[in-house]
């Protein structure tokens, strides 16, 4: 395969040629998207009244959407990043991909795309990669993970480097005391202080989840900074690897073409841009998946 970038989850359109004859040692990336990232408001489907009805407020506008053809859009996030790509043929979005699993569960969904197994095996004995790895020796793979993932269990022998940077917030709790201080004592004093109290509750729930089904995994913006050192060791002695993005288990706050997912896919889009730039000559050779356990 020659210079392509696959994203798979659902909604996701095939796009053009896809297939090329290596010219050199062929190079493989699966990237992780941890959290079950909302696959319809990346590719848009601007065609579907369906999807304009059901988010009144989180549809991405047609008028913003990038258009790929009459029936789907490129969220606006990607104008720089992925959409470029796209024209230049080095990207496919691939529609309506999925498993097999209904569980509704993150660890369960994850599991069974990492593990590849038949529908109805479960064996935590081994990954697809580890397997796939053996296959090609046993030498040149690596995680560039804080723990082995699952994909990567086996008995072949697999790098690991950790990439974490730890996530902060937007607001904190030093500012969330000062808004809640400029208010107090007026009509709208308890209301603002009411409103952190039930936002850090909310956040606090949802946090633990978020943060349970990103196993771990980086954050968009370390991915981002990241993606060269990756494509430093993937360019090299490296032909296989692993990494997991977290922080995509959006339950409120998500946003349409702006807000949390819009940010989210600005960064994870030009971490891919940066990657394939920092690949130089070797991105003609590079495959690059993208996965996601499932939809919103």
């Amino acid at each position: 395969m020659n210079r392509r970038a696959f994203l798979v989850s659902l909604p996701f359109l095939y796009a053009g040629r896809l297939f090329a004859a290596p010219s050199a040692p062929a190079r493989f990336l699966l990237v992780f998207l941890r959290g079950g990232y909302d696959a319809a408001n990346v590719l848009v489907p601007v065609s579907s009244s369906y999807y304009y009805e059901t988010r009144p407020n989180i549809a991405v506008p047609r008028a913003e959407a990038l258009a790929l053809d009459a029936d789907w859009g490129l969220h606006p996030a990607l104008a720089q990043s992925l959409h470029p790509m796209y024209e230049k043929r080095e990207a496919a979005f691939i529609a309506f991909a999925g498993t097999h699993d209904t569980s509704r569960s993150h660890f369960e969904t994850q599991d069974s795309i990492e593990l590849g197994q038949a529908a109805g095996a479960r064996s935590y004995a081994t990954g697809f990669m580890n397997r796939l790895a053996a296959e090609l020796g046993g030498r040149g793979a690596i995680s560039f993970t804080s723990q082995l993932p699952v994909a990567f269990r086996g008995t072949a022998q697999i790098a690991n480097v950790a990439l974490n940077m730890p996530a902060t917030r937007g607001v904190d709790a030093r500012q969330s005391a000062l808004i809640a201080q400029m208010y107090a004592g007026s009509p709208l004093g308890s209301q603002v202080s009411e409103g952190f109290a039930a936002r850090d509750a909310v956040m606090r729930d949802l946090g633990d989840e978020m943060v349970a089904a990103s196993r771990n995994a980086v954050t968009a913006r370390a991915f981002e900074t990241q993606a060269q050192r990756i494509a430093r060791l993937m360019r090299g002695e490296y032909r296989l690897g692993f990494v997991d993005v977290g922080g995509w288990d959006t339950h409120v706050g998500e946003g349409g073409a702006q807000g949390y997912l819009a940010t989210r896919l600005d960064e994870l889009g030009r971490g891919l841009a940066a990657l394939a730039a920092a690949m130089g000559d070797a991105w003609r050779d590079t495959v690059v998946l993208v996965v996601s356990e499932f939809g919103r």
